[in-house]
């Protein structure tokens, strides 16, 4: 049999696939591997001895046969020393063999117990002559007999490295020797036997105890080495895989190691960076020089790198390497080649800050580059600008042409500013019809005009979508940093309130921010804390003005009007603490208390009066309004058709369709439903097919100018015509002078009203009206 019958697999093998660390299997084969390297240890340590073990034993028994040389016959002695010379050549020979095989072969189980044999065998021949032989032999040759033996029980040492082997030899010798003293007791010296005992015992109990510590040495460097070689399988499982690479220093910085996957990325071959600095290696990084000269731990240092493929991202991380003495000898670390991560992340990033329709900078984008700017203002002496843009008349687009075409109108839109800004400053759109811009370089303040000018001008030119002409506008509203604004955020409220401002001018202008701005901001947020108190303390009347038939000028209900009485601001006009209302969301309380009032005063007249209510389009959006109008008609038991409820055509400009299924619900409670200013704002002819109105009420403004315009008489002609057809009711509002009062009737509106025939009155005077209306009706009669 071959010595490599009695080893098994390479240990290497152990590493080669990729594995699970944690896993079971892993646990094994790394048990497996342990084992291996401490049985190969052992094998090499025996070959080490192996050619000592033999020579010992020969000498030992040539010694003791030229003991025994005369004293026991010839033929036999040189018979047992020539098969000890043989086996002891054969065992050396053996185990040196094996040894050459333990660098890539592993013992199988059995090789153990084939150790303990062969000891056994080896101690058991070289023991048997002087054993048979030691009773009749003199004392002299006992005692190199004796010596002989404990020599051989020393020479153990050999086998220090397989304790079990050890023992088997030493027991096996020792058990000879006292068989050999017990044969030969009767003609043996007795302090002879005790000296043979003694320095047998000795030799036992040290190498015994030499066995284990081998033992325990070769068993510590064995998991010594699987750790180091389960490191560097997964050190080369990383480095093929393509997952990274490994590079090493010197004390000088200079290279003593690096993968061939960073040398290929580098274009150069490994022999063209070893010796050379590291740094000037990968391009002359002044970061990593400086990392390095720090000697401390480092990680995730990335770096750009120029290279034939292109400019490539590295990212390095090391530890510091040390001597035993503690003295620094360089840097060992792994690298990756991260640019694919890189641009992913900046895809990503891209993606975070960029609106996905027009492909500018979003919202969040914006804040960060007006922070960039106003810092870079905030340490200079260069002003920055944000300006905020609001597209005017962009709802109708998206009603009209349906939603794509709306978003076609904002990309087109976003080229535009693009153009007319240039590398002024940045673009982007804060969401819906908003867009900003942010300039660094403000310093001059007709600059930015003249820009806000021409993107007034460009977003004016009509767009042109499937043959159809689209026009919208933009109002721009304008703050400059540091001066109007320290921070993001006051900066963007402060351009803010620069473009309400610009809204409420009428549209298509651009407003710089001033002091009175913020002013007006802080008086309309004192405004809202007293309406919200006012409405708790009962601050708020209602004024009713006359509505008359246009027939036979009889009183046929009111309109009722909320008027402020304000403890230090006096009356405030509607038109001022509405929008706030509207804003802060307190228009649902007051418009509540508005219907609740007015079925008060309406259950006080006859059932011939109605009263006309107006309600505003964010009172629309809550489904809640029907059952409130509902609940007040029953509390005040009142028939539906006794109040109207007037709107105006803006509830067309939010969510048309929900405010239309409020109108519906409404309209079904038996409740009239008035179109308001009729023709004065968005068109809304194509819902008066909807059988919602049942009246429409003609913008004073179309009364006054009809008394010397030919084309607004044909437009109430147009609109009474256009309200029979739908069965509609005519109100014609404003009407101050007889001359007006005779043209509506004659034009065709059923109803009137206005400073013709009565103020808006409180419900005491609106009260006595009807009352002298009834008088004169029973006179009359």
């Amino acid at each position: 049999m071959s010595p490599a019958s009695e080893f098994h697999d390479d240990p290497n093998d152990f590493g080669a696939a990729e594995v699970d660390v944690d896993s079971p299997a892993f646990a094994l084969a790394t048990g497996r591997l342990r084992d291996a390297h401490l049985h190969n240890g052992q094998v090499e340590a025996r070959a080490l001895f192996a050619p000592f073990f033999a020579v010992t034993a020969s000498v030992a028994a040539a010694i003791t046969a030229w003991a025994m040389f005369g004293s026991v016959r010839t033929e036999l002695v040189i018979a047992w020393v020539a098969l000890i010379v043989l086996a002891n050549y054969a065992s050396c020979r053996r185990a040196m063999d094996v040894a050459a095989w333990a660098g890539s072969r592993t013992a199988r189980p059995r090789s153990k117990w084939l150790a303990i044999a062969e000891a056994m065998i080896l101690a058991g021949l070289w023991s048997a002559l002087p054993t048979y032989a030691f009773a009749t032999q003199p004392p002299a040759v006992q005692v190199v007999i004796g010596g002989a033996m404990t020599a051989m029980i020393a020479a153990a040492i050999a086998l220090a490295a397989i304790p079990a082997a050890a023992i088997a030899w030493v027991g096996t010798l020792t058990l000879s020797f006292c068989v050999a003293y017990m044969l030969g007791s009767g003609s043996l010296d007795l302090k002879h036997a005790l000296t043979f005992v003694l320095v047998a015992g000795v030799c036992v109990f040290g190498v015994t105890r030499l066995t284990r510590w081998t033992f325990a040495q070769l068993k510590s460097n064995a998991g010594v080495r699987t750790q180091w070689e389960t490191v560097r399988n997964l050190l080369n499982e990383y480095e093929h895989r393509g997952v990274g690479w490994l590079w090493q220093v010197d004390a000088e910085n200079r290279v003593v190691y690096i993968s061939a996957r960073m040398t290929a990325l580098l274009g150069r071959s490994t022999n063209q960076v070893m010796g050379h600095s590291l740094p000037a290696a990968l391009g002359g990084n002044s970061a990593l020089g400086r990392t390095l000269l720090a000697r401390q731990p480092f990680a995730n240092l990335e770096m750009e790198l120029k290279t034939q493929r292109g400019t490539r991202w590295i990212s390095l991380s090391g530890d510091p390497i040390s001597d035993v003495a503690g003295q620094y000898q360089g840097f060992r670390g792994v690298g990756q080649d991260v640019t694919e991560v890189r641009k992913t992340q900046e895809r990503l990033t891209n993606l975070a800050n960029m609106d996905v329709l027009t492909t500018l900078p979003n919202r969040g984008r914006v804040r960060q580059l007006l922070g960039e700017a106003l810092s870079g203002a905030s340490q200079g002496s260069t002003p920055c600008a944000i300006l905020f843009l609001d597209l005017d008349g962009f709802k109708p687009v998206n009603d009209t042409f349906g939603h794509p075409k709306g978003d076609a109108v904002l990309k087109s839109v976003a080229q535009r500013l693009l153009k007319e800004v240039g590398t002024i400053g940045h673009v982007g759109r804060m969401g819906g019809d908003e867009f900003a811009i942010v300039i660094k370089d403000a310093q001059s303040r007709q600059m930015v005009e003249t820009l806000a000018r021409r993107v007034i001008e460009a977003v004016a030119e009509p767009f042109h979508m499937d043959k159809a002409e689209v026009r919208i506008g933009v109002s721009i509203g304008c703050a400059f940093g540091p001066i109007d604004g320290q921070s993001v955020d006051d900066l963007i409220q402060k351009a803010d309130l620069a473009l309400y401002q610009a809204k409420a001018r009428g549209r298509g202008t651009c407003c710089f921010f001033n002091a009175e701005m913020a002013s007006e901001a802080e008086d309309r947020i004192k405004l809202e804390q007293d309406l919200k108190s006012g409405i708790a303390l009962g601050q708020f009347r209602l004024l009713y003005q006359p509505l008359i038939n246009a027939a036979d000028q009889s009183l046929m209900g009111f309109e009722a009007l909320i008027r402020w009485h304000h403890p230090t601001r006096g009356i405030v006009p509607p038109n001022h603490f509405i929008p706030i209302a509207e804003e802060s969301g307190l228009i649902l309380e007051l418009g509540d208390w508005v219907v609740d009032e007015a079925c008060r005063a309406m259950a006080c007249w006859p059932e011939h009066i109605s009263v006309a209510i107006n309600i505003s389009a964010k009172q629309l959006i809550f489904p809640a309004l029907p059952n409130t109008i509902h609940e007040a008609l029953g509390r005040h038991r009142l028939p539906a058709n006794r109040l109207e409820l007037e709107v105006t055509e803006s509830i067309f400009l939010g969510d048309s369709a929900a405010a239309l299924d409020v109108l519906k619900r409404l309209r079904a409670l038996g409740v009239g439903i008035a179109l308001d200013d009729f023709g004065t704002g968005y068109s809304s002819l194509g819902y008066l097919n909807k059988a919602v109105f049942h009246k429409l009420k003609i913008d004073g403004s179309f009364v006054r100018e009809s008394a010397n315009n030919k084309e607004t008489v044909a437009i109430i002609q147009a609109i009474v015509q256009l309200a029979r057809s739908f069965r509609m009711t005519v109100t014609a509002e404003g009407v101050e002078t007889a001359d007006d009062f005779t043209r509506m009737r004659e034009l065709g509106c059923q109803q009137i009203q206005g400073y013709l025939f009565g103020r808006p009155m409180t419900f005491e005077r609106a009260s006595e009206l009807i009352t002298g209306m009834q008088v004169r009706q029973r006179l009359s009669a």
